[in-house]
């Protein structure tokens, strides 16, 4: 499982140029579900996204995380994060999981942070989408749970 996180001050999700979701200050996370994927992987990127110290303190340092400051979540499925761009000019999509279990472990993934944090908001799985952000800092990180254990 792979995902971008970035620190925002805001951030919206658009179908047809209609709000759907939008949070304030906190995360958006950008959810690549790959084959063989487990609900261990999400809960890995799950803990880690919550937990990361990429919130500044008084003294101005990166050291609070999404909890300590009780920030909110978008989550929003992605899962051009798995394109292969190694052949060619086309990416290959071959290591995104197949829709129904990507969805199954989205849902989950939303399920289990909406009961973590202060407000959860997230896309919607299989749309295209438009998504609005400002990024703050700008701070952008890269989590993959096959990297991590």
């Amino acid at each position: 499982m792979r995902a971008v996180i970035q620190r925002v001050n805001s951030a919206s999700v658009r179908i047809n140029n209609e709000k759907i979701s939008s949070i304030n200050e906190g995360i958006l996370v950008l959810l690549g579900i790959e084959k063989g994927d487990f609900r261990s992987d999400a809960d890995y990127i799950l803990d880690k996204t919550i937990n990361l110290r990429i919130f500044e303190d008084k003294q101005g340092k990166m050291n609070l995380s999404l909890l300590d400051i009780d920030g909110e979540m978008m989550v929003v499925s992605q899962f051009t994060l798995l394109g292969d761009c190694t052949k060619g000019r086309r990416p290959s999509f071959f290591r995104a999981e197949e829709p129904l279990t990507a969805n199954d472990l989205y849902e989950y993934f939303v399920g289990e942070g909406a009961q973590k944090v202060k407000k959860l908001a997230c896309g919607k799985f299989q749309e295209m989408m438009q998504i609005e952000l400002v990024n703050n800092g700008p701070v952008t990180i890269l989590l993959d749970s096959k990297k991590s254990f």
